[in-house]
């Protein structure tokens, strides 16, 4: 029997049960995008300058999602204000 894992973690089996649409390059599948969590993960890993991916495409599929929690990723926040 296996042995319970310690809080909501990630694991290659889910990811591989994940369709491609849930994924910001589908062909890839890389960057999932299935929940908000990940969505956010996805946008920090593409801003940097070592990965392959591209901040824009991704945020244009975040706001393509059907989530609405993953939709509201990358909004800024009224209570943040401006600088």
């Amino acid at each position: 029997m296996a042995r319970p894992r310690p809080g909501k973690r990630s694991t290659a089996k889910g990811v591989k049960r994940l369709r491609s649409s849930q994924f910001a390059y589908p062909k890839t599948r890389e960057y999932p995008i299935n929940t908000a969590k990940r969505a956010r993960a996805a946008l920090s890993y593409s801003a940097r300058n070592t990965t392959s991916g591209s901040y824009s495409h991704v945020l244009r599929r975040i706001k393509a999602s059907s989530n609405p929690a993953v939709r509201a990723v990358g909004k800024r926040s009224a209570a943040r204000g401006r600088r």
